[in-house]
């Protein structure tokens, strides 16, 4: 049974009225901060990890001068187990350039004639073939290409940022497993930055920071949402459109 045209016209209103509502809820309402208790950040800082061998005193260090303990004056402070944080800092400045040209050229001519055959082109060039055309040069063909290309590609993104990244995991070869966010929220818009990877204890400084780039599978995504957000993006019925649509 095929449903007539109105109601499904009816229908498709009111389930793009009922997409809309979240749409709806934000109108005069600055955007609302995700819960830190969601994150595997928040997990990793209150749940206990697996016992570190590597972590617990020897035998002698309850008698030196000195303690080795990380809150020590000379103890290590870098991130090493689960829940510790770590400063990751973020300074991309790609540039790329790219340019193409290619050529090509053609020209070519073939020409083919009946000059003698048991006299048939004469009887034709006398008594078949209008006045002026002649079998002698039967066919005659000429033809030129001529093709030119060119493509360039300039490219440059720059980003400068620092966020406080979480180690929520240990891996079973001694590399962390990171994960940061950050929130901002300027009148009705907010700016998100995430990042995630694996940074091996090595590659800390002692200032407790790692770079971007020693950050193996790294993840990283900064943009935002709100009301600035929504006015850039396409509506939905435009990007189908765009994707539907053959011109």
């Amino acid at each position: 049974m095929r449903m007539p045209l109105c109601t499904r016209a009816i229908l498709v209103v009111a389930l793009l009225a009922v997409a809309g509502c979240d749409r709806m809820k934000a109108i005069g309402r600055p955007p609302a901060f995700t819960a830190v208790e969601q994150g595997s950040e928040f997990f990793a800082m209150t749940t206990p990890g697996l016992p570190d061998e590597t972590m617990r005193r020897g035998p002698s260090e309850g008698a030196s001068l000195w303690s080795h303990g990380r809150r020590s004056l000379l103890g290590d402070r870098r991130a090493l187990s689960r829940g510790d944080i770590l400063t990751v800092v973020i300074e991309i400045d790609d540039r790329a350039q790219i340019s193409n040209s290619t050529g090509r050229s053609r020209s070519s001519s073939e020409t083919m004639g009946l000059g003698q055959f048991f006299g048939l082109p004469q009887n034709l060039d006398e008594h078949v073939l209008s006045t002026g055309a002649t079998m002698g040069s039967a066919v005659a063909g000429n033809s030129n290409s001529d093709y030119q290309g060119d493509g360039s590609v300039d490219r440059r993104e720059r980003l400068t940022l620092r966020v406080a990244a979480t180690v929520t995991e240990k891996m079973p070869n001694g590399v962390l497993r990171v994960s940061g966010s950050q929130e901002v929220r300027v009148n009705f818009e907010m700016r998100e930055l995430l990042v995630s990877g694996f940074v091996r204890p090595e590659d800390i400084s002692r200032q407790n920071e790692v770079t971007y780039d020693k950050i193996a599978g790294a993840r990283i995504s900064y943009g935002g949402r709100g009301q600035i957000t929504d006015v850039q993006q396409p509506r939905y019925g435009q990007q189908a459109a765009d994707i539907l649509l053959p011109m």
